[in-house]
């Protein structure tokens, strides 16, 4: 059978130029007699994997060296509790921005270790837009300020980033991370499963700034205390060594691509082919505000539901998968990440507009 396209949110494609090597290399890698899974995580020949793969997370996203990078379990949603037990420490509160579904989990979780104070929320608008902020209302005293970059479900993203002075800056980028360039040294700690630009599902990618860590709760989890993992380099227990190892092979594909700055331009060239066939259809609706709007998640809608899920089967039909909306909003959703060749977009476009004509 051919590969498809997949349009999935997560997890989501990969490069197949990463599944090939891991093919390749499956029972047995380089010179080692065993496959990658085999491998101790503290051994000569698996070390190397881990080292390699922080580097380039290093250089591709140009992280400073006061900052940590951390290869974490857990997923993101851990990393729900992990914040504020690490950085909740001081004044006992923090501000968060409410523009989704997964904004707004990680603030109620926040709510159980002190003050998670909501300064802006989309969340009566069924999360069509970015809210409005207004940085006169920012706590200074609070111990971090909280977004979340990109809304999976709901398809929108920052276009701009709040201001909060010497306050620190937390982003959850899991569904943007690696797709658009960022200045590292704007955030105190930014964090992303791995499973839509970086890797497989089984790691979470952790960057903080190395002045922060130390300060924990004291019923702060060993395992969630980014102090011990940053000095047992990620390893307090076995980490998920071959999703690592993946991870690293996706990384070096973006290399190839110029990285985050060669991967940006097309992805700005596949969200707008594809919301560009929206805005001039007669059937389909983008439901994001289209200052809003999402490069990687496209989130639209036709005239009705039974409509919708006759367009994401007869799509799957074509070799175009995994169209169907998240199930809290319906509707259609193309995940557009790194990995989706221009042409996935192309042909998505093209079965647009001929499911159309039928209409």
């Amino acid at each position: 059978m051919d590969r498809v396209y997949n349009f999935a949110a997560g997890p989501a494609a990969m490069p197949l130029e990463a599944l090939q090597t891991a093919a390749l290399e499956m029972c047995c890698y380089g010179s080692t007699g065993m496959s990658v899974m085999e491998m101790s995580h503290r051994s000569k020949m698996y070390l190397p994997i881990y080292q390699e793969t922080v580097s380039l997370v290093r250089e591709l996203m140009h992280v400073p060296d006061n900052y940590s990078i951390l290869l974490l379990q857990g997923g993101a949603t851990q990393q729900f509790a992990a914040i504020p037990m690490n950085l909740m420490t001081k004044s006992g509160r923090a501000d968060y921005i409410d523009s989704g579904n997964f904004a707004h989990g990680a603030m109620v979780e926040a709510g159980k270790y002190g003050q998670a104070r909501c300064v802006a929320s989309s969340r009566e608008e069924n999360y069509v837009r970015i809210p409005a902020w207004d940085e006169k209302t920012f706590d200074p005293e609070a111990d971090y300020f909280y977004i979340t970059t990109n809304n999976t479900i709901f398809g929108t993203r920052y276009s701009a980033l709040p201001e909060t002075g010497n306050v620190p800056l937390v982003a959850d980028m899991s569904s943007n991370i690696l797709s658009e360039k960022y200045d590292v040294s704007r955030f105190g700690v930014i964090y992303a499963g791995a499973q839509k630009n970086i890797g497989p599902a089984g790691v979470t990618l952790l960057i903080v700034r190395n002045d922060l860590p130390g300060h924990c709760l004291p019923i702060t989890p060993k395992i969630m205390d980014w102090q011990k993992q940053i000095e047992n380099d990620s390893m307090i227990n076995t980490p998920p060594t071959y999703a690592i190892y993946m991870c690293g092979l996706c990384l070096k594909w973006l290399k190839k691509q110029g990285g985050v700055e060669g991967i940006e331009p097309v992805n700005i060239e596949k969200a707008k082919l594809l919301y560009d066939a929206i805005d001039n259809s007669r059937l389909f609706r983008g439901t994001a505000d289209p200052a809003s709007r999402s490069r990687m998640n496209v989130t639209f809608v036709t005239d009705s539901p039974d409509r919708d899920a006759e367009f994401v089967k007869e799509a799957a039909a074509h070799g175009l998968v995994n169209l169907k909306g998240h199930r809290l909003v319906g509707g259609i959703r193309a995940s557009i990440y790194n990995a989706m060749p221009i042409e996935g977009v192309k042909a998505l476009v093209e079965f647009m507009k001929e499911f159309e004509s039928h209409v």
